[in-house]
């Protein structure tokens, strides 16, 4: 078995959690609704946008740029958001989240119904609006794992792609209803009330928001720390890899939609509504079988098939002649976008620990959107300059050819951590903590050369875990008199910083150390001191 399968692995060791198992939590529970009502307002406001934009602006690709606005946001806020979901309290953030939200859709109605609204005002609007998705998904991401078991969490990643993808069908049927009937405006009016009623439901949850004695970690300081994680994790690294890959491509299909859905016999509103229907409709079947398909496709052969499936659906829409032809095919297609989205969440979510959860799922959603944006850019501008058609079959075939070139060359060589907070190591303790400057921590071991390459290969290891943990800078000294002699630096930004880090120690750490420990060979442990750095 692979190194990439392993974390996939424990999961299908235990017998299936019950695909509504998480529901019977009541925090999951009132989350999950709140998450529904937001995701239905999302889609609500997409639909009705996207639709608008038809009017106002019928050119592929001010259509596709609509996606792209949406998305947009979610790749240029993603890790302040994260950083903020890591520090501050997250029910408060989540609960702003949504009175945001609720706000762009009062603006917009209004907007409307003065008859103001242009495409480049649309496109800002929808900007804007895009700007709470970004504040409130990473937030979101990071409180789930502390309402539910470690091995609930899959299935409550299924049950929130079950709720976003119902809202795919509520949304747009509500949307489409309200478009024929009344009008655009009145979307934005029923997104407004849902998202103040989603933002009073999260005001009343009690949730105990608990202080760093340390204080709260500076923005900066925080959003450098989670870039780091996920640059020094090779399984997140991987993940981003075929998050990004999968998104950039599939995205061709829903930014163009519309379009196809005008071009079909009889294409309308109702046509692209009961296309983004049965997209969700397939997705909410996926993710009801979820457990089930972690049994029978282990990790990165579930991926490819979904992407090779979802591809060959793109495929038969893009050239359907009519509704009765792409309605099926758009169920085979979110059956297997929920697969791969939700396989890919899961990895995530299981090699992230809770202090740094919400900035590695924000880079996490940053990756996945920014390829949406993107793609729906790219996309949009080759349909311009070719076909629709063309554009689509474009995305397919790269799409699957990529994927397999992923799978080949990106490998997660990544083992299974435990990553369970520990207390183990103690604390340094200071009467006067240093002044103001950066803290360098050194460390000496004494190995036996003729073990040189092991140790330097843990040391590696060591390397990587001190950066995950938010260290500066990190390097291996070894005495050029003293073959045996290796002296470990390890920089922090502060002395604050320094014991930060402490509180980050995972059992994963701790059994590292134990091994780092293993190689020394004196009759006194390492030696270990600390310094302040005055000059350089």
């Amino acid at each position: 078995m692979r190194d990439s399968e392993l974390l996939d692995s424990t999961l299908t060791r235990a017998p299936p959690e019950g695909a509504f198992g998480p529901l019977k939590a009541p925090v999951f529970r009132m989350l999950w609704f709140t998450w529904l009502a937001a995701n239905t307002s999302m889609w609500m406001n997409d639909v009705a946008s996207a639709w608008l934009m038809t009017s106002i602006a019928p050119s592929p690709l001010w259509v596709a740029l609509v996606q792209s606005a949406s998305t947009l946001p979610v790749f240029l806020l993603g890790l302040p958001s994260g950083a903020l979901a890591d520090t501050v309290d997250r029910r408060r953030f989540f609960m702003l989240t949504q009175f945001w939200v609720a706000a762009i859709a009062t603006i917009l109605c209004a907007v409307i119904l003065t008859n103001r609204l242009t495409a480049p005002l649309l496109l800002a609007l929808t900007f804007a609006n895009g700007i709470g998705m970004a504040m409130r998904w990473p937030v979101f991401a990071a409180i789930i794992p502390e309402v539910v078991t470690r091995k609930q969490l899959p299935q409550a990643l299924a049950l929130n792609g079950i709720a976003m993808n119902g809202s795919r069908i509520i949304g747009p049927l509500i949307a489409g209803a309200l478009i024929a009937s009344v009008g655009s405006a009145y979307v934005f009016v029923l997104n407004a009330t849902l998202s103040i009623l989603a933002g009073l439901t999260i005001m009343r949850w009690r949730r105990v928001h608990q202080e760093s004695p340390l204080g709260r970690e500076p923005l900066a300081s925080a959003m450098r720390v989670g870039v780091q994680y996920v640059r020094q994790s090779s399984r997140m690294r991987a993940v981003l890899v075929r998050i990004a890959l999968f998104f950039l491509h599939s995205t061709a299909l829903l930014a163009l939609l519309p379009l196809l859905a005008r071009g079909m016999g009889g294409g309308d509103a109702g046509t692209f509504t009961i296309l983004l229907a049965g997209m969700g409709v397939g997705a909410i079947v996926a993710a009801l079988l979820m457990p089930r398909i972690r049994t029978w496709l282990p990790l990165q052969r579930r991926l490819l098939v979904g992407t090779i499936v979802h591809s060959a659906s793109a495929l038969v829409v893009a050239f359907a002649p009519s509704i009765f032809v792409a309605a099926p095919a758009m169920l085979f297609a979110g059956a297997a976008w929920i697969t791969v989205a939700n396989s890919l969440t899961v990895a995530a979510q299981m090699s992230l620990p809770d202090w740094v959860r919400a900035r590695g799922m924000s880079i996490y959603q940053m990756a996945l959107m920014g390829a949406t944006a993107a793609g729906a850019a790219l996309w949009g501008q080759l349909a311009t300059w070719t076909s629709i058609e063309t554009a689509v079959a474009v995305s397919a075939t790269s799409g699957v050819l990529l994927m397999l070139l992923a799978q080949r060359l990106v490998v997660d060589r990544g083992t299974e951590e435990d990553l369970t907070p520990s207390r183990v190591l103690q604390v340094p303790q200071m009467q006067e903590p240093p002044r103001a400057g950066r803290v360098q921590l050194r460390v000496e071991y004494r190995i036996d050369p003729a073990r040189a390459e092991e140790f330097l290969a843990l040391m590696q290891e060591s390397r990587r875990s001190r950066l995950r943990q938010g260290a500066l800078e990190w390097q291996l000294l070894h005495d050029i008199y003293e073959p045996g002699r290796y002296v470990e630096q390890v920089t922090d930004a502060s002395w604050t910083e320094h014991l930060r880090r402490f509180d980050r120690i995972s059992a994963a750490d701790v059994a590292l150390r134990d091994k780092r420990l293993a190689f020394h060979i004196g009759e006194e442990p390492p030696v270990v001191t600390r310094y302040l750095i005055e000059q350089e």
